[in-house]
């Protein structure tokens, strides 16, 4: 192995032996408490240290990194208290997610870390939000995220690289090609001999250096990092390595032929820096066993703390509390007299929109089209005369590298709003949503302070892939706020409060009443409470519970049958209004649960539910769901309607009423 020192000097040789014997020291001594059983998993990166001490000691403290299952080096390499990092290994409460996450899975702005989640690939679209936010604040930064050779092949890996590209973002994407994702060897991966083969077709530089290579890795990134600070664009590095052990240890390694160990073996990153170090008379024997006492002594007294630290207590409230930022949002009212002005809901959306672009100056908008077209929907049409491309910005077709984008906007205090062109295709952003924005808070106390446009429902005969509505995929997730207008008043006022909330909120959009229904909105600027449903209509006999489009349908009903009936709006589906339902039951004591949704699984189920459990001595009769049919969404117009739920609601509130 050929160490070329250039000009560092020897306190720099020497901080990187440091960097690379304390990773290895820890997991020589994690392997122990493994077999003892007091740490439960390991991934162990003996072989691979000094990708990630050479890639992190290369760049400055508050630029961030991303790492992996192996990046042990990296956390170290920001030093990290090590009672703190053996403490979330236990699943204590001083780790860093409480004993909720295990191994890397967590971040620390102090550190300028992102930690990962179990799929990979979600990680290299979090970096893109990062950088983007450096390159909207004209900050001379650049972010750092790993992948390893198996994890390159998922979508995620090809979205994230082409957005930086097409962006010109300063990330730095480290491949670590060990040979294999988990046993399945590279031949059996991709048809392919070298990652940096990929650069060139994403419109990107590629550069392959030798991963064991401490001094390689460390002056390669120096020398891209210094680069893409003032000049920036994103670059793929090829690290050549190979990972001495299982992918974790219980798979162990019996799949891996015993002579690429023997050839690996010779090329230690530890060992052989430490004997080139003292071949040159850098290092000596005396300070090679004082760097080593001195890390020996740091892992006992953090394991000393660690051990007497407590495991957790569980507290119910305390975990469901923390599935969200703290956030209590006073109503915005407009004022009294002042002036409103006829709006469609699309118009109303549009302006709240504007308002909060106004009101936020930190606030980006993404997705396809949205820019100088102004999206499909026209919703964000001129956005870009009054507020530029940097806040308007056009996407390639990748919702799931959007997503995660967002979500790194959000560590650097930015906001975002993503919008679905359609809300069918949210499904390829999906892991991103459920895994990423809903869990990040709970995890590692990063909220995710996005909101996800998503224009839904039937009504257009665009058939399976443009009408569905699937707002019960989210309501499902804690973490999220899901909230769902029916009018233009609660459309503009929604949206601001979504965009204020922290959280991750999904703003659903009715396509057919975009253009099809209009009303009194106040000019100035206001919010509509998240979490508080409005009685539509009010009356004594029946109540209709419903959201969205199913106001409109149900309030029609209600004036052709002549209805004495409440008819509840919803407005937010997570989380629903249970006192508003709760008055509604006791006031009428006939319930229908009605939305566009599919029946089975659909929110109606889970709020008749909650009124069979908690009202049910109010009720005087059995709570009825009327929903679509449990099929597709069919395209002919007549099969359309068959599917929609309109024509079963009047035989059910007539049934109702008889009972």
């Amino acid at each position: 192995m050929n160490f070329d020192r250039k000009d560092y000097s020897n306190d720099i040789l020497l901080h990187l032996y440091q960097g690379l014997l304390k990773p290895r020291m820890i997991e020589e001594k994690m392997l122990i408490l493994l077999r003892q059983g007091k740490v439960s998993k390991w991934f162990s990166g003996i072989g691979q240290e000094a990708i990630s001490v050479g890639s992190t000691l290369a760049l400055q403290p508050d630029e961030y990194i991303l790492p992996l299952h192996r990046n042990l080096g990296v956390f170290t390499g920001r030093n990290i208290p090590l009672d703190r990092l053996f403490a979330q290994w236990q699943g204590k409460t001083t780790g860093f997610t409480k004993g909720r996450d295990r191994s890397f899975h967590f971040g620390t702005n102090e550190h300028h870390i992102v930690g990962m989640i179990s799929h990979l690939g979600p990680q290299l679209a979090v970096a893109d939000g990062i950088a983007l936010a450096d390159v909207l604040a004209k900050t001379p930064r650049v972010t750092l995220t790993y992948s390893g050779d198996g994890g390159a092949s998922e979508g995620d890996f090809h979205e994230a690289l082409n957005v930086a590209a097409v962006w010109q973002l300063p990330v730095i994407f480290v491949i670590e090609n060990n040979g294999y994702g988990l046993s399945t060897p590279s031949r059996e991966q991709f048809r392919f001999n070298y990652f940096v083969d990929k650069g060139p077709a994403y419109g990107m530089e590629a550069v392959q250096i030798d991963g064991n290579n401490v001094l390689e890795v460390y002056d390669t990134i120096s020398r891209l990092a210094e680069d893409l600070r003032h000049n920036p664009r994103p670059v793929l590095v090829e690290a050549l390595t190979f990972r001495m052990r299982g992918h974790e240890e219980a798979s162990g390694t019996k799949y891996v032929p015993q002579e690429l160990f023997e050839e690996w073996a010779q090329k230690d990153p530890v060992e052989n820096y430490e004997k080139w170090l003292l071949a040159e008379g850098i290092l000596d024997e005396e300070a090679r066993m004082r760097f080593r006492e001195t890390i020996k002594r740091e892992i006992e007294e953090g394991l000393r703390v660690a051990d007497a630290t407590p495991m957790p207590t569980a507290s119910v409230e305390e975990e469901v509390a923390d599935m969200y930022q703290p956030f209590e949002a006073p109503e915005q009212n407009p004022p009294a007299d002042g002036p409103t002005t006829d709006k469609r809901y699309v118009d109303a959306i549009s302006d709240g929109l504007r308002q909060s672009m106004e009101r936020y100056p930190e606030l980006v908008l993404m997705g396809q089209d949205i820019a100088d077209y102004g999206g499909v929907f026209k919703v964000t049409d001129g956005f870009v005369a009054q507020f530029g491309k940097g806040r308007v910005r056009n996407t390639p077709l990748c919702e799931s590298a959007i997503v995660g984008a967002a979500l790194g906007l959000s560590i650097k205090k930015q906001k975002a709003m993503v919008e679905m062109q359609f809300a069918d295709f949210v499904t390829c952003g999906f892991n991103q949503i459920v895994n990423n924005l809903a869990k990040s808070h709970y995890r590692w106390g990063q909220n995710a302070d996005v909101v996800v446009r998503m224009p839904t429902g039937a009504g257009s005969a665009a058939g399976p892939f443009h009408s569905q509505s699937n707002e019960a995929w989210f309501t499902h997730t804690p973490g999220l706020k899901v909230v769902f207008p029916s009018n233009p008043h609660d459309a503009k006022g929604l949206l601001n409060a979504a965009i204020e909330d922290p959280n991750p909120v999904i703003y659903f959009e009715h396509k057919m009443l975009y253009r099809s229904i209009s009303g009194p909105v106040p000019d100035a600027y206001y919010t509509t409470p998240i979490g508080k449903a409005a009685l539509a209509r009010q009356g004594d006999d029946l109540s209709i519970i419903t959201y969205g489009a199913g106001v409109h349908w149900a309030t029609a009903l209600a004036e052709e049958l002549n209805l004495n009936c409440d008819i509840l709006d919803l407005r937010t589906l997570l989380p629903w209004d249970e006192e508003a339902v709760r008055q509604t039951v006791i006031k009428t004591g006939r319930i229908i649960l009605f939305h566009e949704d599919t029946l089975t699984g659909g929110l109606g189920g889970e709020i008749a539910a909650w009124i069979g459990e908690h009202c049910f001595e109010h009720l005087d009769g059995p709570v009825q769901r009327v929903a679509s049919l449990d099929t597709a969404i069919p395209f002919a117009p007549p099969l359309e309607k068959s599917f929609l739920p309109q024509q079963r609601l009047r035989e059910r509130v007539e049934k109702l009423l008889a009972y």
